[in-house]
């Protein structure tokens, strides 16, 4: 089995759950996944089988997400699974004082990690060093957000904002939920999180695990095709001539416009053979083989 999976992780999974479940349900250990969901959240959550693995770096960093974020809570972890570390009232909050911050998480920005991350600061991961109680230093990171959407406000002793984000990869929403909390000064944690986008996939075409373990009793499962989430790679297409020597992990000379980095690479009967890298040497325009997913012969 060779391709891409688009799973709607269930609540209180861990990544590494669901690549440990699905390797039971295909039978395989050739497993892997595409951006980290935590626990609490829900969502898009990219798996790779077989060949694909070795693709994952290649998809898509832009993401989306629906959050809703609670006022007047902080919690250690930045989300409802963390110990609470205050609590206040913010009875009187108006989605019309929050809506001008707002403004302030959209465009490049630089967030604070979470301490409870799966980060990783001299070789070990930061809630594992969370945990031991340690005082960490945790540097900022540039992350990019290029739209907040208000989707519902709630009002309460602890208000609740529920929004629309989309974003580059690496954002953690849990530091914006925090933050905004900090800005507005009632304090807020990530209440609940939903994945709609990730790596090219749509939480309109995901599957849970109850979809893919029917459709696969019942032989109607299928994975998604190894260059179908790279479409936003250009292609090269190669002669017969020029495909076996690509295969056997030799450079191309080729001619023509091409000034990408990287490149889906076909075969001379349009099969997907992997990816290439372009090298320019003077006026020499150069395919390296960089992934090579070797493909059967017929």
């Amino acid at each position: 089995m060779d391709g891409f999976l688009n799973l709607n992780k269930p609540q209180h999974f861990t990544s590494h759950d669901c690549v440990a479940k699905l390797r039971r349900i295909f039978n395989t250990k050739k497993i892997g996944h595409g951006g980290t969901l935590d626990p609490l959240a829900t969502g898009v959550l990219p798996i790779a089988v077989g060949k694909a693995t070795r693709l994952l770096q290649f998809l898509p960093t832009q993401k989306a997400y629906q959050a809703t974020i609670k006022f007047g809570i902080v919690t250690a972890t930045d989300d409802l699974e963390g110990e609470i570390i205050s609590q206040q009232s913010a009875f009187d909050l108006t989605l019309e004082k929050i809506t001008p911050y707002l403004q302030d998480f959209i465009g490049e920005i630089e967030q604070y990690p979470p301490a409870y991350s799966a980060i990783k600061k001299d070789g070990k991961k930061l809630y594992e060093l969370a945990r031991k109680g340690e005082v960490i230093d945790i540097p900022k990171r540039q992350v990019i957000v290029t739209n907040i959407e208000v989707l519902n406000w709630q009002k309460g002793e602890f208000p609740e904002l529920t929004i629309n984000i989309h974003c580059g990869g690496g954002t953690y929403i849990r530091s914006i939920a925090r933050d905004l909390g900090e800005k507005i000064g009632t304090g807020a944690t990530l209440a609940l999180l939903n994945r709609t986008l990730s790596c090219g996939m749509g939480i309109e075409n995901s599957y849970t695990f109850e979809d893919i373990i029917e459709l696969k009793n019942n032989g109607n499962f299928q994975l998604i095709n190894l260059d179908y989430p790279l479409q936003h790679l250009p292609d090269i297409y190669l002669g017969e001539e020029e495909s076996n020597r690509w295969d056997l992990g030799q450079k191309i000379i080729v001619e023509g416009d091409y000034l990408e980095p990287i490149y889906r690479t076909y075969n001379h009967n349009s099969e997907f053979m992997g990816i290439s890298e372009l090298i320019i040497n003077d006026t020499v325009k150069i395919i390296k083989p960089k992934i090579v997913l070797k493909i059967p012969s017929k």
